[in-house]
């Protein structure tokens, strides 16, 4: 069990620790709102990221890879990163022209609500976990029900420890940078989120 615990971290930490759109959301959150909200945006990928694990450990990884429910999540998956995209995008030209009010703040929950819906609707996230977790088991890794187990703790586990050490970082510098540096950091993330949205769109529509 503590083997498949420390192979869990690492493959929490290393797939958190990607470039994409989680991490955007999560630096931009807390370069703007501060740790407990950039946090949260990590804790929801964590969260999908273990639960994702437990439906590819039972199976479900290869109704997903293909059909008519990858096309559907992975719409609605692009349309959503589209929409951040969007709005992250408009809320810099916002803050830019002094049109925002104080009362527009992103709570705990709210990020939380986003890292949730920007991960959970992206078919490619169950499809590597099923694919990781074939690997694990071929390699002896899991090969009973309290491995399954320890290893999903690991990967929440690994995932959340990285999103907390880079919400800490960025929080940190959040309180050093000029609001120009925070503009550029907002229209930076919003087009990497929009380009997100349509590579993920592209691949769907390329797939059916």
């Amino acid at each position: 069990m503590i083997a498949a615990f420390v192979a869990g971290l690492g493959l929490g930490a290393v797939v958190a620790a990607q470039v994409g759109p989680v991490s955007l959301l999560c630096i931009r959150t807390g370069l703007r709102f501060g740790f407990r909200s950039a946090l949260a945006v990590g804790a929801g990928a964590a969260l999908v990221d273990a639960l994702y694990g437990a439906a590819a450990m039972l199976g479900v990884g290869g109704a997903v890879s293909g059909g008519a429910v990858r096309v559907v999540l992975g719409s609605i998956g692009a349309a959503v990163l589209v929409v951040m995209g969007v709005r992250t995008l408009w809320n810099a030209h916002r803050v830019r022209h002094g049109l925002e009010t104080d009362q527009e703040v992103v709570t705990p929950a709210a990020a939380l609500r986003t890292a949730l819906a920007a991960t959970a609707t992206n078919p490619l996230t169950v499809v590597f976990w099923a694919t990781a977790f074939a690997a694990a088991s071929t390699a002896s890794v899991v090969s009973t029900g309290g491995d399954a187990v320890a290893l999903l703790a690991g990967v929440g586990t690994g995932s959340l420890a990285w999103f907390a050490a880079l919400s800490a970082a960025v929080t940190v510098a959040g309180r050093r940078v000029g609001d120009g540096a925070l503009h550029a950091v907002d229209v930076a993330a919003g087009t990497g989120l929009i380009g997100f949205g349509a590579l993920l769109g592209y691949r769907t529509a390329r797939d059916t």
